[in-house]
């Protein structure tokens, strides 16, 4: 999982979506947006001195407001926990939910906070108009190191566009997950992971209330 928080920089940066209207993102295509939302979060990045100096409390605001909506964190989630979906109640899938995404908030912070002058080129997109689901494939140009390919798999909603999984260097941050889940809810049934979760969570931000944003 280490290897996927220090490449994932781009996630943060292609999906910030910052300021774009509800309506033009239903309309919007999915390589377009991210595209069109890159040169803006990278501008905001560069001039937010606090978010540059590691501020985590700035850092968690942003990507807790602006990027982490556009992510379908129920799907993420129910692909990362796998076949033990079926067996949790929707309370416990509601608590899994909201764990993963405070897990993903401290996985993007520190991802954001590691910006280096890195630039991004998004690929032409290969899916049809009608398409309901999409991967758009981008690519981070790092001033010193060999580029890093970043492919975000996403599905059309009522809404626009939003992301269910994403592919640092080939590696699927869902497919990452999701060995250790399962080795979690086998070890100790699904409020055995809600408890492994929540203890990271915890661990990660003391001050934080656990199924807090």
């Amino acid at each position: 999982m280490q290897k996927f928080v220090r490449n994932s920089f781009a996630a943060t940066l292609a999906l910030g979506l910052l300021s774009i209207a509800p309506a033009a993102l239903a309309q919007t295509a999915p390589d377009a947006l991210v595209k069109s939302i890159t040169n803006e979060v990278i501008t905001i990045v560069k001039q937010d001195k606090d978010i540059q100096a590691g501020n985590q409390q700035k850092i968690y605001g942003l990507v807790d407001a602006k990027v982490l909506p556009f992510f379908d964190f129920t799907r993420m989630t129910q692909l990362a926990v796998g076949r033990y979906w079926k067996q949790a109640t929707p309370d416990q899938q509601k608590t899994l939910t909201t764990e993963f995404r405070n897990l993903l908030v401290r996985t993007y912070s520190s991802a954001l906070s590691s910006y280096r002058d890195q630039t991004i080129d998004v690929k032409p997109l290969r899916a049809g108009t009608t398409d309901a689901e999409a991967t758009v494939r981008t690519v981070v140009n790092q001033p010193r190191g060999e580029p890093i390919n970043i492919d975000y798999s996403m599905e059309k909603v009522a809404d626009g566009w939003k992301v269910y999984d994403v592919a640092v260097g080939g590696v699927s941050l869902v497919t990452n997950y999701r060995e250790e889940f399962s080795n979690q809810a086998k070890a100790g049934g699904i409020d055995g992971l809600i408890k492994t979760l929540q203890s990271k969570n915890q661990a990660a931000d003391p001050g934080a209330k656990s199924g807090s944003k």
